[in-house]
């Protein structure tokens, strides 16, 4: 009997103790998988479907991507019509847990197209918006792991104190540029918010969708538009073909400001590897241009 109690101590003393899992999300891209790292630290791993420098609208899953689903507790999108191979791969991949909506509760816009009104998904450009990403994602997080919850509510609420700094930054920043120098010639649509919020006019050859094509007409009337207003700048995006910008840009005379990020992040050593960072660098490259 000795001999058995012993050996049940010294089993007890050797055996390592065990820690839950860290959460299993899966975001859409880029962007939303850094806020959730940013807000979940070691609680969270996370996967981006989309791959830096990759783009959400023309995105094109994989039998990878199902099995990463299938395998998710989490699942943040942005919805706004953002991701439309969304629905198909949640089907094919079987899950059936709760999809959280980091726009829920955005105030949205939209613009024309071909006659329709097609509701602007890059609701994250703006700040403001940002905000009520982060407080989303936090809270499913804190639902789905209520064990960690005081956690992420310290961390999310420590994002969200930089971000709002970031925001009075870059309100600043542009009240010192004159309105007319707020003018900005980019690939496609994917700045309203942020021209709503900063008070920045964005021309643009491609609608809300890179998969949009802009008519001979349409560049025509950009042309002369960018010409009235003088554009001295033009700026390419990491996602998209920048051939049609910059053959614009040629028929106004107007030279490169650089390259935005404005929906898909850098990789790690490039110069937009999170959200805040990618926030800045568009900012500062913009400002750049106006002065």
């Amino acid at each position: 009997m000795k001999f058995h109690l012993l050996a049940v101590s010294s089993l007890f003393a050797i055996t390592p103790l065990v820690h839950a899992a860290p959460l299993n999300v899966v975001a859409s891209f880029t962007v939303l998988a850094d806020i959730t790292k940013q807000i979940g630290g070691e609680d969270v791993t996370v996967k981006s479907l989309v791959a830096p420098n990759g783009d959400p609208h023309s995105f094109e899953p994989t039998a990878a991507d199902s099995r990463a689903l299938a395998q998710a507790n989490v699942i943040v999108v942005n919805g706004l019509g953002l991701e439309g191979w969304m629905d198909r791969l949640v089907s094919a991949s079987g899950y059936r847990g709760k999809i959280t909506v980091a726009s829920n509760g955005i105030h949205t816009d939209s613009m024309d197209e071909d006659g329709k009104q097609i509701v602007d998904p890059h609701a994250w450009n703006s700040l403001a918006n940002g905000e009520v990403y982060a407080r989303n994602i936090m809270q499913a997080l804190k639902a789905a792991d209520p064990a960690h919850a005081a956690g992420y509510a310290q961390r999310g609420a420590q994002y969200l104190q930089k971000m709002q700094q970031l925001d009075h930054w870059a309100q600043q920043q542009y009240q010192a540029i004159p309105v007319a120098r707020r003018v900005v010639l980019t690939s496609h649509d994917a700045f309203g918010y942020y021209g709503k919020r900063y008070g920045v006019t964005f021309s643009a050859p491609l609608g809300l969708s890179t998969e949009s094509e802009a008519s001979a007409q349409q560049v025509a009337g950009l042309i002369k538009e960018l010409k009235q207003r003088k554009i001295s700048r033009y700026f390419t995006e990491n996602q998209t073909d920048p051939r049609l910008v910059k053959q614009i840009a040629s028929a106004t005379g107007a030279t490169p400001g650089g390259e935005l990020y404005p929906e898909a992040l850098s990789t790690a050593s490039g110069p937009a590897p999170t959200y805040l960072q990618a926030f800045r660098y568009n900012t500062e490259q913009l400002l750049n241009s106006m002065r």
